[in-house]
């Protein structure tokens, strides 16, 4: 399991989240999903081996940029990933 920890520009408010949760949801397989336009941050579990390209290809052309790209080891904990 992979944990991908992306740096996003371009999200203002909870519908800008939900939005950006959308695309990753129609465009990727996932365990799970977080975003936060607090922490200009977006974090995916899933088991796919993504590339940074990979969320830009379907992020930029709808507005939000990919600023910074971490590829971690997923681990789940009994209240979910981490």
């Amino acid at each position: 399991m992979n944990k991908y920890v992306l740096g996003i520009d371009g999200m203002g408010c909870g519908a800008c989240e939900a939005h950006v949760k959308d695309i990753i949801r129609k465009n990727f397989s996932y365990k799970a999903i977080k975003a936060s336009h607090i922490k200009n941050q977006l974090i995916v579990f899933t088991e796919s081996n993504l590339g940074e390209n990979d969320f830009r290809m379907v992020l930029d052309p709808t507005g939000y940029r990919v600023t910074s790209f971490e590829r971690l080891p997923a681990i789940h904990k009994w209240y979910g990933w981490r």
